[in-house]
């Protein structure tokens, strides 16, 4: 039994730091007014790093010796571990697709960026690509992403217009 509430309190540590990621990573982002599209990428990028890193502990031997242990031993403990290992599992597979996703949008971020004003001819692939993302994604398609999303490229368009008329 001591060892049993050893294993216990060591779960609770892990549960109150694995909530903390949680909740921050589900707070409001603060940003630049004027942030381009690639920001969003690079954030799922961070996002799904820090996800896989801690999903890779969970499943670590040392984590799956403990929690058998206390499987053993009925551990009461082992509820709410149960519940953070699925939301850990669910936030790492949103941010790992919407990764997947926003590179598909990658290849118009350098050409959104760089080129004149007249870059109407890249909009109308842009705006496919976002909509199939709107259509296929099962987590990116909130309306909370997707106007993120749009505010980075207006930004985006905004910024390179800015450009062309100073460098005119």
């Amino acid at each position: 039994t001591q060892l049993t509430e050893k294993l216990e309190e060591v779960v609770m540590i892990w549960t109150k730091q694995i909530r903390q990621v949680l909740v921050e990573s589900e707070q409001i982002r603060r940003e630049a007014d004027d942030v381009g599209p690639s920001a969003e990428l690079e954030h799922w990028k961070s996002r799904m790093s820090s996800f896989n890193s801690l999903l890779d502990e969970i499943k670590s031997s040392r984590v799956k010796k403990i929690i058998s242990i206390l499987q053993a031993a009925r551990s009461k403990t082992l509820k709410q571990w149960k519940e953070l290992d699925g939301s850990i599992t669910i936030a790492a597979n949103e941010a790992k697709d919407n990764v997947r996703y926003l590179y598909t949008l990658d290849k118009f971020f350098g050409p959104l960026a760089t080129a004149s004003p007249v870059m109407m001819e890249h909009v109308p692939s842009l705006m496919n690509t976002v909509f199939m993302i709107y259509c296929t994604s099962p987590y990116y398609n909130t309306s909370e992403h997707m106007t993120s999303l749009f505010l980075k490229i207006t930004n985006q368009m905004i910024n390179t217009c800015k450009t062309y008329l100073c460098e005119g």
